[in-house]
């Protein structure tokens, strides 16, 4: 089982399913309200459902172009990027980010929001859409003089309906990074830092790798979602209430 399966299935096993996600909250069929750190690994940063990004999909497939052929939005994906990334670039789509990474003879950068860091002089950058829809997808961000007379034969094509999905939540996060500060972040320190060490809204376990995996079910146990990934960072959800911490403070976990 995979370590998203386990996490799935571990959350269904105590709460039921999840009937409806708003912002950074999942709501199960038992009634519970969960807070949810994981966020897809970052594609969910921005929260779930009711974004200008699902609106942007649901025009857009609403117009039927849902093939595997070259519409507008293939253009207005290279400018979003190029807006992201500030150079200008070509957008190549790839079914893993292993397939991503090894198409070319370099090692790409990786897109990371509220990294403070610049992608200007970069080459070729890798971004994980955030839009929580198609896990698995990832995107190439090529400098435009790199680009090649066709697509590499492992890319893939991505539907316009994504595609308008996907340059929405780039612009939607291009606008979050200058409204979402350190003073939204910091506020629960004095919970997580136990647990990680956090650097912007992104948090890295503290908790040993051995003990990881009992620590994801006890943060489970007081209603908090987080990553099942010890490699991936769990997120600071973006403006909860201190109390969705309630649980954790009380019952501390021991490592």
């Amino acid at each position: 089982m995979s370590r998203t399966g386990f996490l799935a299935y571990k959350l269904d096993a105590r709460y039921g399913n999840v009937k409806r996600a708003r912002g950074p909250f999942l709501s199960t069929e038992k009634g519970v309200r969960l807070t949810d750190l994981y966020a897809e690994g970052g594609r969910a940063i921005l929260g779930w459902g009711g974004s200008p990004a699902v609106t942007a999909l649901k025009d857009v497939l609403s117009r039927g172009i849902t093939g595997s052929y070259k519409t507008d939005w293939d253009y207005r994906m290279d400018k979003a990027l190029s807006d992201l990334l500030r150079f200008k670039a070509v957008c190549y789509a790839f079914g893993s980010y292993t397939a991503a990474s090894d198409f070319l003879d370099e090692r790409p950068d990786v897109w990371k929001p509220w990294s403070g860091r610049s992608y200007a002089e970069s080459r070729a950058v890798i971004v994980a859409p955030p839009f929580p829809m198609a896990d698995g997808i990832t995107l190439m961000a090529v400098r435009k003089e790199l680009d090649f007379s066709c697509p590499p034969s492992s890319s893939i094509c991505i539907p316009a309906p994504l595609q308008a999905a996907f340059s929405r939540s780039i612009y939607d996060v291009i606008k979050a990074e200058k409204e979402r500060q350190e003073k939204d972040f910091f506020i629960y320190d004095s919970v997580l830092t136990r647990y990680w060490t956090r650097k912007g809204p992104w948090l890295t376990p503290k908790v040993p790798e051995a003990s990881y995996e009992a620590f994801v079910l006890h943060c489970l146990d007081c209603e908090l979602v987080i990553s099942p990934f010890y490699d991936t960072d769990s997120i600071v959800p973006y403006g909860v209430d201190k109390g969705v911490f309630r649980k954790l403070e009380r019952k501390p976990f021991s490592f």
